[in-house]
């Protein structure tokens, strides 16, 4: 069997767009259960949407979850228009549904659970991954009947 979708699969991936990295989770709507995957380097677009490409093509995900940064009052801030852009366009390119969640404080939540579990911070790809297991994970405790 392979990583990807299957018969009744109910596969979600979630992202973390930042202009030098883009932190990846993936998911499982029944399950309701969120996991860091990977980082992915955010070195142009076409890098960017290959590598989204090679994992869409792999999970098969029937949605995607993007953060949406704010500032701490929830008005918008320099990145909340180029994290609508990412998801719009992975829409686009993929036909996938997107949907944002508000990932306000999910960078230091994930700095908070990889010291947590005894993983070092400065390990930003750790951090990445993590804060896109964290806005994954908060879909599904906000969106997802138990």
């Amino acid at each position: 069997m392979t990583a990807g979708k299957t018969a009744g699969s109910s596969t979600v991936l979630g992202f973390d767009y930042g202009e030098r990295r883009i932190g990846v989770a993936i998911g499982n709507l029944m399950l309701r259960e969120a996991r860091a995957l990977t980082v992915v380097a955010n070195l142009n677009r076409d890098v960017r949407f290959a590598e989204m490409g090679k994992l869409i093509a792999e999970w098969q995900p029937e949605l995607i979850v993007v953060g949406l940064p704010c500032h701490p009052d929830g008005t918008p801030h320099e990145m909340t228009q180029q994290a609508k852009r990412f998801g719009n366009q992975l829409n686009g390119r993929f036909d996938v549904p997107v949907v944002w969640v508000d990932e306000r404080y999910s960078s230091v939540a994930a700095a908070a659970a990889l010291a947590e579990a005894g993983v070092k911070v400065s390990q930003k790809t750790s951090l990445d991954a993590e804060a896109a297991r964290i806005i994954l994970q908060q879909y599904f405790d906000e969106h997802v009947p138990a």
